[in-house]
């Protein structure tokens, strides 16, 4: 059915071209149909934030970052763990050298700490039997020295910062220690938000699924709207292009009646002109008559030929006598004939107006066009109507096809079970992470127990130290302090070998994951080895495609995933989901395109019927052609206006007389020269001057005439051999009008394609606009992206870094034992009492 616009729209149409309604000259404009506005895809808002700061500890992480790099600065060996796993480890025979070279620096540091924990309990056992037998400064004996101050003061110092250095370690390791401890505890927010947005993402994708679908109306409501004013807008378009092909015809019609119009006006200016010359030329031939007869009366006065006259009046006398012969007239308009004939003509062609018989036809243009409109409405609205009715059914049943809540029904289970499996683990993490930092508190008490003692031993030794007594007279404060020197260094004999094996074990475990995993996740190395084709299975070229869709040749891989999801785009493009469900194909409008082009194909206009200018206003243009504008002798008359009104200027032959009769005496004569002027003056001004004016719009109305007869007959017939064609320039396609020639409107046929093609395009708008939101906004894979992230937060981030700087710390606190104990057994011998000293006779 059609919309109550489009129907009082054709009806107004229909009215207008019977002439019922008033015409407007230009059609109503709309905008230009542009680009449909869908709106935003609804989305929801993911909370994790998988970026971890680690705060004042990351130097402590970047050193040791630094420190792996000192120990493997190798490239990560891509072509070697791929062979390794492709042999299942069996290529580990032939391929050691390279797993060797790329260990190296790793095997050396493992190899000094197990250097270090093998000969460490084995030294303690010799320096303590040494001892045993008084070597090893176990002689309770103090050789005395001059520099024995300086000696102990230098030993002290040294010993002061190795341990300073080493309750540095110890810290370090510490903070490392309550780093992961405090960070496992933020591993269930990080769970619980990670899970929260998995939710978000299960609940937000039908709704906006939902949303595709219901912007459908708004292509749909546009189509609408279009056919509803199809007139401004096809028929605006249609009356463009008409006038750029009538417009020119039109337009010369108009100026051939415009030119009628003139010639008429100008033959009765001609008439009018010719009459006042023809009347004016008799008044003006006696008037000069009568002058010339009155001068020469005057001339034949005594006083310009008396013998007592001046002889210079005599000849001004006989100068003017002569020159009155020049006071007639010039040309002669009595013996043109008139035009009357010719002006009657032009009354009876002015008597059709050829104006009203071009309105006509811009009105018979009209009636075209609305009645095409209506035939093109009537197969349009049908058309289109069933592409609206197909598209909507097939977005339908593109909902109902593809079983989105099932799966995210399933989804939504699976996730809840997981989340409760790790919900259960918490306990045992916890319990596993308190075992583990009791572990660790314990490995750095060991440490500080050396500490403690190297201090303590330092405090009491400093402070009990009596330099006037002797090495067997020293107080017991002094004493206890040396004592609590080598206690430090028998705990540090037997807790050293102990944490050089632990850091040993830690600093192969977690450098490694650090160079092998962490680092190649940061680089996209990891990425590459497990995207390496036929790794997984030797059957698949990439396997998450040949897993999924059993179509290894997609080009899907791990990184590609991961980077697309990292962008928050669709999950249908990162997973390649239209190899399971192709939208394009439900979505597909070129089969209800051809529908729509094929009715249009079929409409026929005839428009044979409607000429550009009717049989009227030809023979009117044939009248105004042989209206006797050639047979006016246009010589003769312009000859006669090229004369002049008289022979000679009378205003210049009146001055020149005033000259003349200013030399005269003053006489009576003079005065009746005056009185002659004086005339003449008023004749130029009566009768010449009117004349001339009238001479000058003979002219000006001769030469237009002139003009006009000699263009005529070529405009004329010029405009009859377009004329007489029937209107086949108004037409869209060359099947409307048979055997019609469409050299008069090349480029109408496109309009109907274009407003068809508008009319399509508005849904091509609305499909691509479903498939890129599709792609890019309907359920964003981000959450995914982000598990994968906070995976390796929790992994690297939280335990390797801190492990590693755990071992770090605790490493480099291990080694400073060695000095440790060495400078503290050398300075228990300046602090402990001897049993002997030496003695110096004088």
């Amino acid at each position: 059915m059609w919309k109550p616009g489009t129907r009082l729209l054709l009806l107004l149409w229909l009215l207008s071209a019977s002439g019922e309604l008033q015409q407007e000259t230009e059609p109503r404009r709309l905008p230009p149909p542009g680009k449909l506005d869908f709106g935003y895809v609804p989305a929801g808002v993911y909370e994790t934030l998988a970026h971890y700061e680690p705060g004042p500890i990351g130097i402590l992480f970047h050193t040791v970052h630094a420190f792996l790099y000192a120990v493997q600065p190798n490239a990560f060996p891509h072509d070697l763990i791929v062979k390794l796993a492709k042999d299942k480890f069996g290529a580990i025979q032939t391929e050691y050298q390279k797993a060797i070279y790329y260990e190296i620096g790793f095997l050396v540091c493992a190899a000094v700490g197990l250097l270090f924990a093998v000969l460490m309990p084995i030294v303690g056992l010799f320096f303590c039997m040494c001892r045993c037998c008084d070597n090893c400064g176990g002689e309770m004996h103090q050789r005395q020295r001059k520099n024995a101050d300086c000696r102990r003061g230098l030993l002290g110092t040294l010993l002061f910062s190795t341990s300073l250095v080493i309750t540095i370690g110890v810290l370090c390791a510490y903070a490392a220690n309550q780093n992961l401890s405090s960070q496992v505890k933020n591993v269930r927010r990080l769970v619980n938000s990670n899970m929260r947005d998995l939710h978000t993402f299960v609940n937000d994708t039908p709704m906006q699924i939902d949303y595709l679908i219901s912007q459908y109306a708004t292509a749909k409501n546009k189509v609408i709207y279009d056919l509803d004013n199809i007139g401004p807008l096809l028929g605006g378009r249609i009356h463009d292009q008409l006038d750029m092909e009538v417009r020119p015809a039109l337009d010369q019609v108009l100026n051939m009646a415009g030119a009628m119009r003139e010639t008429k006006e100008a033959l009765e200016s001609v008439s009018a002109s010719l009459e006042v010359l023809q009347d004016g030329t008799g008044k003006l031939s006696l008037n000069l008559s009568q002058v010339r007869t009155s001068i020469n009366r005057t001339l034949n006065d005594p006083g310009c030929h008396d013998e007592d006259s001046d002889a210079t009046t005599a000849q001004l006398c006989r100068n003017i006598r002569q020159s009155l012969t020049q006071l007639q007239i010039s040309a002669n308009f009595t013996r043109l004939p008139d035009v009357d004939a010719q002006r009657q003509k032009m009354n009876d062609v002015l008597k059709t107006d050829l104006s009203a018989v071009v309105q006509k036809v811009s009105l018979d243009h009209m009636r075209w066009i609305y009645t095409f409109l209506w035939s093109f409405v009537i197969v349009c609205v049908s058309g289109v109507t069933n592409l609206v009715d197909g598209i909507g059914n097939n977005i339908s049943s593109f909902s109902k096809a593809f079983p989105v809540q099932s799966c995210l029904s399933n989804f939504t289970i699976f996730i809840n079970h997981v989340h409760a499996k790790i919900e259960d683990h918490y306990p045992e993490i916890d319990k596993m992470d308190f075992y583990r930092w009791i572990g660790c508190i314990a490995l750095c008490c060991m440490v500080v127990l050396v500490l403690a003692f190297n201090y303590l031993g330092l405090l009491c030794g400093t402070l009990g130290y009596d330099k006037h007594a002797s090495p067997t007279t020293r107080g017991c404060i002094s004493n206890t302090g040396g004592t609590m020197l080598m206690a430090g260094v028998g705990f540090s004999f037997i807790f050293s070998w102990m944490l050089m094996g632990v850091v040993t074990v830690m600093f192969l475990a977690g450098g490694n994951m650090e160079k092998l995993v962490c680092e190649p996740f940061h680089t996209k190395e990891l990425f590459k080895v497990v995207d390496t084709p036929y790794l997984i299975n030797p059957e698949w070229k990439n396997f998450i495609p040949g897993y999924m869709y059993n179509d290894s040749e997609l080009e899907l891989t791990a990184e590609s995933l991961y980077s697309t999801c990292k962008q928050n785009r669709g999950i249908y493009s990162a997973m390649h989901l239209d190899k399971v469900f192709n939208i394009s194909s439900y979505l597909n409008t070129t089969m209800f395109t051809k529908d729509v082009v094929s009715q249009l194909d079929s409409v026929k206009i005839d428009l044979r019927g409607i000429i550009l200018l009717e049989a009227e206003g030809r023979q009117n243009l044939l009248d105004f052609s042989e209206a006797g504008l050639s047979e006016i002798n246009y010589a003769d008359y312009l000859e006669e206006v090229n004369k002049g009104v008289t022979v000679v200027d009378l205003l210049s032959f009146a001055s020149e007389l005033e000259a003349q009769a200013d030399l005269m005496p003053k006489s009576p004569l003079q005065s009746a020269m005056k009185g002659h002027i004086g005339t003449l003056r008023q004749i130029h001004r009566q009768q010449i001057v009117p004349m001339e004016q009238s001479m000058s719009a003979l002219n000006q109305s001769m030469r237009f005439l002139e003009r006009t007869a000699s263009d005529l007959p070529v405009k004329c017939n010029a405009f009859n051999q377009s004329g007489n064609r029937s209107i086949i320039f108004i037409c869209f396609y060359s099947r409307f009008v048979k055997n019609a020639s469409l050299t008069l409107c090349p480029n109408l046929p496109q309009e109907t394609r274009k407003y068809t093609a508008t009319i399509i395009g508005y849904f091509q708008q609305y499909v691509e606009w479903v498939k890129t939101s599709l792609a890019m906004d309907v359920a964003p894979c981000k959450p995914f992206s982000n598990m994968v992230d906070t995976a390796e937060i929790m992994a690297c981030s939280f335990v390797v870094d801190s492990m590693n700087t755990f071992w770090m710390g605790l490493g480099c606190s291990t080694l400073l034992l060695l000095p440790s104990i060495i400078l503290a057994v050398k300075l228990a011998k300046y602090y402990r009492r001897m049993d002997t000293e030496d003695v110096y006779d004088e």
